[in-house]
């Protein structure tokens, strides 16, 4: 039946069927629903971006302040044995001066040389009666210089004598009172606290960027997982040295980190019961310091008696009676007053690698909290522990550079300028070719800096520099909590690392 319901439906069904067909040809607002999916996409992505560019950015920054903190704790820890090595210098010193100031006060040499010039004035009478005119011309002058180098001992004896009532006191109290070991023992202690502030103060400094500071925590750490400084130092000090008198129980050494006595030694020195004697070493390097530096206040001391009065053998006497006072005083104090000295013996290391790790080798690790995510329920980070970067630091004493030396056949020694070959500064006006080039006979050649190499604390050039971390502790420094947390409280939350070892860490990122 055709009725008007009917066509009513029919119509309706119609027009749903042919719905698709029309949405198909249908192309309004199209534009508007890509738009949608596209600004979608694209915050997608800014929001990646971000993340990365932030993420990359907070590791690099916090990258720097762990190498800078590296090196400023290493460069500190470097000065304190540079401060070793001079006071030691400075020891020895004092033992030659306060020996060089006894005799004066005694004026021992100075009560030989009456009998000697009187000698002297009996003889050139002898060769002024001679006949022989070049004897008679040699015992006048003889007769006439007599009364002057007496004059010149006198006045010397004088001046020395006032001079050491004066300094004399001093050096003695020094000596008495241990005030270079004392201070000796104080930078031991002291110095590694500051290379874990200057560590932590370079640190913080680095999250101070552009108006914004965002906190970072500096530790330096020793390659047995302990930090550098604190109460330790006392018992285990950071610097690899030893004070013979109270750092070692009168000389011998019994701690852990040498191997002495009764306990193991490290992996990179040599073990047993064979514990160093190092007051000996320390006594034999105070001796032969004290007798050089004596040496140069005698040479130059005595140049006016060595070259201009002889006859009175002031010079050879006044060596003579101070060297036998440095022996005397040397044995006043045979165990104090001794110099420091590095910790572990050249001829005890086993494994030199392993040694400089543990005794040269430091690990400066940066903490700082985690980024901020952008779009977080999308790009979370997985990680549930503060961000962390480390940086490894040695202690070491440098090769001889190259210099360029200007050379002379038969003049006098080379003239040493300090630089490599290629960077050599010309002075104004000079007329002196350049290196390379040759004038007559003199001509410039490359040779090696003379500075000592020595590895110990009678050397003042120790310097340090950035190595690879490939510790054998990095694994169980990097999952060690910090002694102190974040300014407002908070503890770092560090990485647990599970298996991982250090050398699979030092594979991935030596740095």
């Amino acid at each position: 039946m055709n009725t008007p319901r009917t066509r009513t439906i029919n119509q309706l069904a119609a027009a749903v069927v042919r719905l698709p067909m029309r949405l198909h040809r249908d192309q309004r607002g199209t534009i508007s629903i890509v738009s949608v999916f596209a600004v979608i996409l694209l915050t997608m992505l800014l929001g990646m971006v971000m993340n990365v560019g932030r993420q990359v950015d907070g590791k690099v920054r916090t990258q720097n302040a762990a190498d800078a903190a590296a090196y400023s704790g290493g460069l500190v820890m470097t000065r304190g044995m540079n401060n070793l090595a001079f006071t030691n210098h400075l020891l020895a010193d004092v033992f030659a001066l306060t020996a060089f100031m006894r005799e004066a006060r005694d004026r021992n040499a100075e009560s030989y040389t009456d009998e000697i010039l009187a000698a002297w004035e009996n003889v050139g009478a002898v060769f002024a009666g001679s006949g022989f005119p070049k004897f008679d011309d040699l015992g006048s002058a003889i007769v006439q210089k007599v009364p002057y180098e007496q004059r010149l001992v006198n006045t010397w004896g004088e001046w020395s004598a006032a001079t050491s009532e004066l300094v004399l006191p001093m050096l003695e109290e020094i000596l008495r009172e241990e005030l270079i070991p004392e201070y000796q023992r104080a930078v031991v202690e002291a110095f590694p606290d500051i290379a874990q502030a200057a560590a932590r103060e370079v640190a913080l400094r680095h999250g101070a960027v552009g108006g914004r500071r965002e906190e970072m925590l500096a530790v330096l750490w020793r390659s047995s997982g302990e930090p550098v400084g604190g109460e330790s130092e006392l018992s285990d000090p950071s610097l690899p040295v030893v004070d013979p008198v109270a750092g070692s129980g009168g000389g011998t050494c019994t701690c852990l980190c040498c191997g002495g006595g009764n306990a193991a030694g490290g992996s990179g020195v040599q073990q047993g019961g064979d514990s160093q004697d190092y007051a000996s070493t320390a006594s034999k390097q105070r001796r032969r310091l004290a007798y050089h530096y004596l040496r140069q206040w005698n040479s130059q001391a005595m140049t006016m008696f060595d070259r201009k009065a002889k006859m009175c053998q002031f010079g050879a006497l006044w060596r003579s009676f101070s060297r036998g006072q440095l022996k005397v005083l040397l044995d006043e104090y045979p165990r104090s007053n001794l110099p420091h000295v590095i910790r572990t013996a050249k001829s005890r290391i086993v494994d030199a690698n392993e040694h400089l790790e543990e005794d040269f080798t430091f690990l400066a690790v940066v903490y700082r909290r985690k980024v901020p995510d952008m779009t977080p329920k999308l790009f979370g980070n997985p990680m549930g522990n503060d961000m962390l970067t480390y940086a490894a630091v040695r202690m070491f004493v440098p090769r001889r550079r190259l210099v360029w030396r200007r050379y002379s056949p038969g003049g006098p020694p080379p003239i040493q300028l300090g630089g490599v070959p290629g960077e050599f500064r010309y002075f104004t006006g000079t007329s002196d070719p350049g290196p390379g080039q040759q004038s007559g006979d003199a001509r410039w050649i490359v040779g090696r800096e003379s500075v000592p190499t020595h590895w110990d604390l009678l050397n003042q050039h120790w310097t340090c520099q950035l190595v690879p971390a490939e510790m054998t502790n990095l694994s169980a420094i990097l999952q060690t909590p910090p002694p102190l947390g974040f300014s407002n409280g908070d503890e770092v939350v560090t990485p647990e690392l599970g298996g991982v070892s250090s050398e699979e860490i030092a594979r991935v990122s030596p740095h």
